[in-house]
């Protein structure tokens, strides 16, 4: 197996890539495509064969689901002490192959490979985390119900559905499994169908660890059959679905039907409000590293600046110089900082964001287009900043790529006025000297989540979630997300 001269592979990565293919993996075993039908998976850096992942079929799919439950009996029946010890034995284990995961992920997603150590890490905590924190669940809570003995009683669901994005495909298993483990519950984990890689050698790595068969399982296949059978079947107790608002409608519908509780992660079109009191330089190193992280590949980041009048022409001097001297690379070169998007399908939808915006009347400031690398040809594109009003088609919908989009702002309240003005609603930062203002306006935005002087801060018990169309059912990383995995049970006894 060939990626591209002059990289260098670690030998348990290029001995996994080297299978003759990637079945599926289900009920502590390897679960093939009965058709034997692949897909072919992608580096994006180089846009050559990683390796053919299994396409399963809706039957094979259900089977998965019907494993899932039978395991989770015992799975459940399990002391939290006993359920701990084996997750943290997981944690572990993913800890010690962290170099491993990483340029599997890397490859993968296209993701910088030291980006990608850090989503594996993320993986480990998050995972240690939610272990931590079900051995301070009460189960049973006393009720006050005058003439009544009356109680709740917590227990997990049963088999629990998980559908991931290909941006963020190791730390986002994390963020969703973990709590539905740590609770109890099993999981039927369907990673997109560009990035299954990480998935798999998870699954066969929890299974080393001593992880129950059929406590994790992964399916793989195309979104449009394996991820639709997966929404569709009626015996999940629980979705969760990360990805765009457009297939998110699907699922919540589909759920909706089936009466099955729904977790939607979506999409955002986050905003930066600087005000003119803030260290000019300094938040523009922020923002320019923020929008080329991962490609701008992620859906809480900061996509529309609002910048304050009196600084705009030199914010724009600093993050014109900073765009220029990113240096776009293959995500296995130590010295790239920032690498490909997944797949040609996404370059193409971001240069034609470029075009569209301009052609609305915008001016693209720095950057746009394609990205050469020597020796490679991956997706690539370079960063670009686009200026204009607020009502262009760059600046009002989701692009998911290294574009962001300027506009001024003279006054606090146009500056949240113009925030709020999106149907999304994930993420947003202020950037200011005055806490009293940053609190005034961090209230104000209209998001799940605002940040001041930082962006894409995920810190564990702080809730993470979307309003509007960025989501709904609730949020990760936090101790509400553990407890929607617990069902609740009243048990009442008359008194008289």
């Amino acid at each position: 197996m060939s990626i591209a001269s002059g990289v260098q592979l670690l030998p348990e990565v290029e001995a996994f890539l080297n299978r003759d293919s990637l079945p599926a993996f289900v009920g502590g075993k390897p679960f093939p495509a009965a058709s034997g039908a692949t897909v072919a998976t992608i580096d994006p850096g180089s846009g050559n064969k990683l390796a053919d992942i299994h396409d399963l079929d809706a039957s094979e799919i259900d089977r998965a689901v019907d494993i899932a439950n039978q395991a989770f009996p015992a799975w459940s029946a399990l002391s939290v002490d006993e359920r701990s010890k084996i997750l943290l034995r997981l944690a572990d284990a993913v800890e010690k192959h962290k170099p491993i995961i990483a340029q599997i992920e890397a490859l993968d997603a296209g993701k910088i490979e030291a980006q990608a150590q850090g989503d594996v890490q993320n993986f480990v905590d998050t995972l240690r985390y939610f272990v931590k924190l079900s051995g301070k669940v009460e189960t049973r809570t006393k009720l006050d119900a005058p003439g009544h003995d009356a109680w709740t009683y917590k227990q997990p669901w049963g088999a629990c559905a998980f559908i991931f994005p290909w941006n963020f495909p190791f730390l986002l298993i994390g963020w969703g499994i973990s709590p539905a483990l740590a609770a109890g519950n099993t999981v039927v984990i369907k990673p997109a169908e560009d990035t299954s890689l990480s998935a798999i050698y998870l699954a066969e790595l929890a299974k080393e660890a001593g992880v129950p068969d059929g406590v994790i399982n992964v399916v793989t296949g195309r979104g449009a059959t394996a991820g639709a059978a997966l929404t569709n079947n009626t015996k999940i107790k629980r979705m969760s679905f990360t990805g765009s608002p457009e297939v998110g409608q699907l699922v919540g519908e589909t759920c909706g039907r089936n009466l099955v509780p729904v977790k939607l992660e979506l999409g955002g079109k986050g905003a930066a409000v600087v005000f003119d009191d803030v260290d000019v330089k300094a938040t523009a190193e922020a923002l320019v590293g923020a929008i080329t992280f991962h490609s701008g590949q992620v859906c809480c980041d900061a996509t529309r600046w609002m910048i304050h009048e009196k600084i705009y022409d030199e914010f724009v001097g600093y993050c014109v110089d900073l765009m220029k001297n990113v240096r776009v690379g293959h995500p296995l070169d130590p010295n790239s900082q920032m690498g490909p998007v997944v797949n040609p399908k996404q370059c193409t939808r971001v240069l034609s964001y470029l075009e569209k915006g301009q052609a609305e009347g915008a001016e693209c400031l720095v950057g746009g287009g394609q990205a050469a690398v020597d020796g490679f040809k991956g997706n690539y594109i370079q960063p670009a900043l686009l200026s204009g009003t607020l009502n262009n088609v760059a600046a009002r919908e989701e692009i998911f790529g290294p574009v962001a989009y300027l506009v001024k702002f003279s006054t606090e309240a146009e500056a949240i006025e113009m925030v709020n003005d999106t149907d999304y609603g994930l993420a947003n930062s202020v950037w200011t000297k005055d806490m009293e203002r940053a609190a005034r306006v961090a209230e104000s935005m209209t998001a799940g989540n605002s940040w001041i002087n930082a962006h894409n801060v995920f810190a564990h018990g702080v809730p993470y979630g979307g309003v509007n169309k960025s989501g709904m059912g609730g949020g990760v990383l936090s101790v509400e997300t553990l407890m929607d995995y617990y069902r609740s049970t009243s048990v009442v006894r008359p008194l008289a």
